[in-house]
């Protein structure tokens, strides 16, 4: 019998990501399961030797995590009141580390928003949740903010 005890719920503090923790949170419940909620804050290493000191841009990673670190304490205390939730930021490229950390904590579930791009966006930028739904060794369920599902 499947068991569901730990969800991977991957946010990017937008406005959709509201919807997507309301999933989470809500199988959580259901399935008294605990929830790792992710933030994956760029790297910016792909832009050393572009006339940017190194120390710049690590200057300015560390910002973005602090400021993630303040917004990942309110969005739990916000999003997933009585529920078994933790709150984690990293440093990387968003479908690596979702599926790193996935694999690391044992999770059985991963819970994502697409943002549902099309045509030249798709390709220029691709698609974090479809590479994790590719690569993923356990279920994901992706919502489609803002999508009726009446």
């Amino acid at each position: 019998m499947v068991q569901m005890k730990k969800i991977l719920c991957a946010v990017d503090f937008s406005e959709a990501s509201k919807e997507v923790a309301s999933y989470a949170a809500y199988l959580a419940k259901g399935l008294n399961a605990e929830i790792l909620v992710l933030y994956v804050a760029p790297s910016l290493s792909q832009y050393v030797g572009f006339h940017v000191p190194p120390s710049s841009i690590e200057s300015f990673v560390k910002e973005i995590v602090a400021g993630a670190d303040k917004s990942m304490e309110s969005f739990l205390g916000e999003q997933f009141k009585n529920v078994n939730a933790r709150g984690e930021v990293v440093t990387g490229y968003a479908a690596e580390e979702i599926l790193n950390i996935a694999a690391e904590e044992k999770v059985e579930l991963i819970v994502m928003g697409t943002h549902g791009r099309r045509g030249i966006d798709r390709i220029l930028f691709g698609s974090v949740a479809e590479r994790v739904v590719k690569n993923a060794q356990c279920p994901v369920l992706t919502v489609r903010p803002g999508a009726s599902y009446a």
